[in-house]
């Protein structure tokens, strides 16, 4: 079932009045002048990625809410990124490692044309985590507070088309989740469908995806593919529907079930955010306006009160702004902030129980990750 959701401007303008004003926190970075906040959890703990020095390689890093941030380290590349943290301040690492590619692929997305791992920071140590029997490359993009952590792996079988979908790939791939003792598992894409990969992963073991043929999907973190999916617990999978188009993505999901992600609308031809539960189905959420791209990205961008937060990118001007959705309407960030505030927010990546948002922004010149606080008193409940 698909349904649109229509909304005058009277109820935009009563629904930025109810949403609340926040304070901006920058979280620096590791040396460099660039940093990315991809997640936050319960506790304001963040993770992400940095450069350490000025167009230098990007390291993973966690912030546990002290004067700096934490550098991860790498596999044995030069690069790294996390998601996360968990409630246990676990985080899902994805890095690329000594080893080229002897295939010239590019798994991880770096540039480097190295072999991708996945792996996991916990105890203070960061471990790789498996790749699937006949695969040589593994990518992770989120974890739960069980310490199960999703993603998606090679399976060892060449596939010509690959480069179709994605660019310098020979293989298929699948999405996977690995357990709290590492232990790896497929999940297979719908029947139609040859490979796929996860994206977002809940408390109950439920997790979203995508799937597709390998000569129209593209992994992430510039994912596209046919197929909108959730796996339940079990690895059964179902089809989220589609708003008319050939892109369909789930990117999070909430511990009530609840998906978000972002399909092509076959009445605009753009990308619009939907909102999925098995009641509903899927919602039409709509675009920012003049946008071509609105959506709410991986991994934990809807939490369980239904606020969600995103992004959308500008039709004209290709450039990026921060958004949240107040009762599935999206607005601006940016309009929220302090007055003279010297931020411009380009990207919320994830959002908390306690409303905290976490993403990437312009600050004199430079984007660095952002920590967005509701200012107390004024969260229009």
């Amino acid at each position: 079932m698909k349904r649109t959701l229509l909304i005058s401007m009277a109820q935009v303008s009563l629904l930025a009045a109810q949403t609340p004003r926040y304070t901006v926190t920058d979280l620096g970075t590791l040396g460099g002048d660039m940093s990315f906040a991809y997640g936050i959890n319960h506790a304001g703990w963040v993770a992400g990625s940095s450069n350490l020095t000025v167009g230098g390689p990007q390291h993973a890093f966690v912030w546990y809410g002290g004067r700096h941030l934490i550098d991860l380290g790498t596999l044995g590349g030069p690069n790294s990124t996390a998601s996360g943290p968990n409630g246990s301040g676990e985080a899902a690492i994805s890095s690329d490692t000594s080893k080229t590619d002897p295939n010239g692929e590019d798994f991880c997305t770096f540039g480097t044309h190295r072999q991708c791992l996945g792996g996991i920071w916990k105890n203070g140590t960061l471990t790789a985590l498996p790749t699937l029997k006949g695969g040589a490359n593994a990518n992770t993009f989120g974890l739960n507070n069980q310490g199960q952590v999703i993603g998606f792996a090679e399976n060892g079988y060449r596939d010509p088309s690959c480069a179709s979908g994605t660019r310098y790939q020979v293989f298929r791939f699948q999405a996977v989740i690995w357990g709290p003792n590492g232990e790896i598992r497929e999940l297979p894409p719908l029947k139609s469908d040859t490979v796929g990969f996860a994206f977002g992963i809940n408390d109950n073991s439920q997790v979203v995806g995508a799937s597709g043929l390998c000569s129209n999907t593209s992994i992430p973190p510039n994912p596209a593919a046919p197929h909108a999916v959730l796996w339940e617990k079990d690895g059964s999978v179902t089809n989220l529907g589609n708003l008319g188009g050939t892109y369909n993505v789930a990117s999070s999901i909430n511990n009530r079930g609840e998906v978000v992600g972002g399909a092509q609308s076959s009445k605009d031809g753009v990308i619009h955010a939907f909102l999925w539960s098995r009641h509903t189905g899927m919602q039409d959420l709509g675009a920012f306006p003049g946008a071509i791209v609105t959506v709410p990205p991986c991994c934990n961008t809807i939490n369980d009160r239904g606020e969600m937060v995103g992004f959308s990118i500008d039709g004209t001007t290709f450039t990026s702004r921060a958004l949240i959705w107040r009762d599935k309407v999206p607005m601006d960030l940016n309009t929220f902030l302090p007055k003279g505030s010297p931020w411009y927010l380009q990207a919320a990546q994830s959002i908390n129980e306690a409303g905290e948002i976490v993403g990437q922004g312009l600050i004199n010149g430079a984007v660095h990750a952002f920590l967005a606080t509701p200012i107390h008193g004024e969260d229009g409940r």
